[in-house]
């Protein structure tokens, strides 16, 4: 990625902080190309192991904790982490001159789609790191935590603007979730860098959104600025499968080389809190202060799921695509980091964004599908997740929502050869796409307002709250 940056106090370099494949990182990659009038060509996935497909588990198993240390930090260089630093490497890749907006936010596939149709940045309000975890294992969350808890305090130490969300989920992360540990570190206030590059490169009264994911989870608040989750929203799985009794559970820890006889989460106490990809209330209120001192009219979207921002952000582009005289009838279902927002523009295609491969994902696209008007042709990305779970949706079920198409159905066949456990880089996505007949010219660059009000008419019926 462009723009690397150390930080000025001698921290490690931003692309050195922020976790490889981490879809935040991706999507800001992906959305400044786009901006640049360029694709994910150059796109890769760092450790990916598709020669390892037709190997036993426990050889895919290794060679995949092998790849994650290689690009994980050292415990002892958690204190050499800058936020601030990361701030400034994320805004130095977008093309340096002035924007009509800008798009802030949870990752999100459809955010970012919205981001380039507007013609604008998008930014993350947290990034992924990953640490070294030595004789770490999968199915010990308490093990994890207090690993993790003797990191925070360094990570901290240098940045008492963020908070740190260590997420422990083997249903996510397979084997992974014991060679490292995974940290969303969540700004606390607007960096810095952000609002200088805001106030810099914005539009005089140019609107701003903020888009926040707000599925919650159960937490466990280890200390003042760090806080424990086991398991994710993202795995597929819901909270009650991740007690030790649960099928689900064993079915996952098997696979990822562990016993589920031995898992026994920290015991949270009190309701549920936000889960990892949340946006930490003070980087909200700054965000806001910041926009009523400088005149930018804020726009805040709360989505429930990631399936209810895809099905409003793809009729968006739909209804966009037509108002510019095109037929908006192609449409591209997206899964994870498997994306390329220009190829997407300069084809013409109506863009879906699944965030992963579980079947709570391709339940919702399915029926988003039968509620629309159909599309002339679908084709389907599925990204493997790299491991075996029961929350996985199958091949049968991509296929069907390919079946959706009316003259063209089409599951990449690379994509799907070694699914669910071998997975392809980033730019496959941009192999696929290039493909697609050209429908260019790219229509002129989406209204805010126009955005807005797409965004408030679909609020009723995929429960997103628009204020």
């Amino acid at each position: 990625m462009r723009g690397e940056r150390a930080a000025d106090r001698g921290g490690l370099a931003g692309d050195r902080v922020v976790a490889p494949g981490s879809i935040a990182r991706v999507l800001v990659a992906a959305a400044a190309r786009a901006l640049r009038g360029e694709d994910c060509a150059d796109l890769g996935h760092p450790g990916t192991l598709a020669r390892f497909a037709g190997a036993p588990e426990p050889v895919r198993r290794a060679a995949a904790a092998r790849a994650a240390g290689r690009l994980a930090l050292n415990p002892d260089q958690a204190s050499e982490l800058d936020a601030a630093g990361v701030a400034r490497w994320l805004v130095d890749q977008y093309p340096r001159r002035r924007y009509p907006g800008a798009v802030l936010g949870s990752p999100h596939g459809a955010a970012m789609h919205l981001a380039v149709a507007l013609g604008v940045p998008w930014l993350p309000a947290a990034f992924e790191t990953i640490m070294h975890w030595v004789r770490g294992t999968v199915d010990r969350p308490a093990a994890a935590l207090e690993h993790g808890a003797a990191l925070a305090p360094r990570l901290l130490a240098g940045n008492p603007d963020v908070h740190v969300r260590q997420v422990h989920c083997p249903a996510s992360r397979g084997a992974l979730a014991g060679a490292t540990v995974s940290l969303a570190v969540r700004w606390r206030s607007l960096p810095a860098a952000y609002a200088r590059f805001l106030a810099e490169r914005l539009d005089p009264g140019a609107p701003v959104l903020l888009l926040r994911d707000a599925r919650t989870w159960p937490v466990y608040d280890a200390a003042p600025g760090y806080s424990f989750q086991a398991g994710s929203p993202a795995s597929g799985l819901d909270p009650v499968d991740f007690h030790p009794d649960s099928h689900a559970l064993r079915q996952v820890l098997r696979s990822a080389g562990g016993d589920g006889a031995r898992w026994e989460p920290p015991r949270v106490s009190g309701p549920q809190d936000h889960a990892e990809h949340a946006v930490e209330p003070g980087f909200e209120t700054s965000l806001r202060d910041w926009a009523v001192r400088r005149g930018h009219p804020l726009h805040r979207v709360l989505f429930p799921r990631p399936e209810s921002l895809s099905a409003v952000i793809a009729d968006l582009y739909r209804g966009w695509l037509r108002r510019a005289g095109k037929s908006g009838d192609r449409l591209v279902v997206e899964c994870g980091r498997l994306l390329d927002p220009w190829q997407v523009v300069r084809a013409g295609l109506v863009p879906y964004w699944c965030e992963n491969a579980t079947r709570r994902c391709v339940d919702a696209v399915e029926w988003w599908l039968a509620g629309s008007e159909p599309f002339s042709s679908v084709d389907v990305l599925p990204e493997s997740p790299g491991l075996r779970s029961p929350a996985l949706a199958g091949l049968p079920q991509w296929l069907a929502v390919a079946a959706f198409g009316r003259r063209r159905r089409a599951v990449d066949r690379a994509a799907a050869r070694g699914y669910p456990v071998a997975s392809v880089p980033t730019r496959r996505a941009t192999e696929v796409l290039r493909s697609q007949p050209y429908d260019l010219p790219a229509p002129p660059p989406l209204p805010t307002a126009t955005a807005v009000a797409a965004l408030r008419a679909g609020a009723a019926h995929q429960g997103l709250v628009v204020c």
